[in-house]
Parts: C-alpha cells; structure tokens; sequence
C-alpha cells in the first residue's frame, strides 16, 4: 500500500510541474499557477495533510530547481495544502479541502509571501502586495481540484 501512496504522490508532483508550464496567468505583481492548487486539493482529500505538504514542497522545489518557479512557490503551497487537508481531516467534505486550500495560500501564504520577497528576492512589497494574486491563483486553482474530485467520484462510484 505504501508503494502506491508514493507512486500517487509522485504523478501528482509531476502534474503539479507540469501543468505550471501550460496553465498560468498573471495575478498583480505574482503569477498564478492554479494547477499547483487544483493538486494540493486532490492530494489532500486522496492523501491527507502530511502527503499534500510533502507533495506541495516537492512541487516548489523541482521547479525553483529546473528555474521555471520562484521562493514564493513555497510558503503559498505549503500552507495552502497543509490547511486543504486539515479542513477535509475535520470537515470530511470535498468543499471544504478547497475552502481551506484558499485560506492557506490566499491569506497566510501571501502574508508570509512579503518577508520572503523582501529578505530573500529583494523585492520591495507591501503588507498585501499579494494577496489578491495569492487569492487569484488559489480560488481558480482549489475549485479546478474540487471539480476534478467531484468528476473522479462519479466515475469510481459503484452502480446501484
């Protein structure tokens, strides 16, 4: 079983990777990759918490390493997947996997964004610089996730 748990983690880093190739768009002073938010919701209701912050990490460090992400892939992801899979471990509900992925990477991710940009890129950004970015990217991303669930679970439903 755990073979399978790492091979499912490992198809959604690669669709977290590659899917920020194709799907992205500008979002303010960020760009929006909501593949990588559409991932951490399935992962967290397929996988739980643990899984999605690792799946999320591994997403942001293949592609800062490949050069096609920036540090702010981090605290976005990371917290975004950790609050999806704490909200559907609580909720037990698809909805609220996404409703907690928007939280995390549209509010705390954002705000721990701007020290990030500030110390480490040497970007200067405000208090809020990001949010409305981080919101962007995490609301078209988390209800891309929540419909794909939606769809998965009709088709691996048995017939009645």
């Amino acid at each position: 079983m755990q073979t399978k748990k790492l091979t499912l983690m490992a198809v959604l880093v690669a669709i977290g990777v590659l899917g920020a190739q194709f799907i992205w768009f500008p979002a303010g002073v960020a760009r929006a990759f909501p593949v990588q938010h559409a991932v951490n919701v399935i992962t967290a209701v397929l996988l739980g918490p643990v899984p999605a912050v690792a799946v999320a990490f591994v997403i942001g460090l293949v592609r800062n390493m490949l050069g096609l992400g920036s540090l702010l892939a981090f605290p976005g992801g990371i917290i975004g997947a950790l609050l999806a899979g704490l909200f559907y471990r609580f909720f037990k509900r698809k909805g609220a996997a996404a409703i907690g992925e928007m939280i995390g990477t549209g509010v705390f991710g954002s705000l721990l964004s701007v020290p990030i940009a500030n110390l480490l890129m040497g970007q200067e950004a405000g208090a809020l610089a990001f949010v409305p970015g981080f919101l962007a990217s995490s609301i078209t991303g988390a209800l891309l996730g929540w419909l794909l669930l939606k769809r998965l679970n009709k088709h691996t439903e048995s017939p009645k």
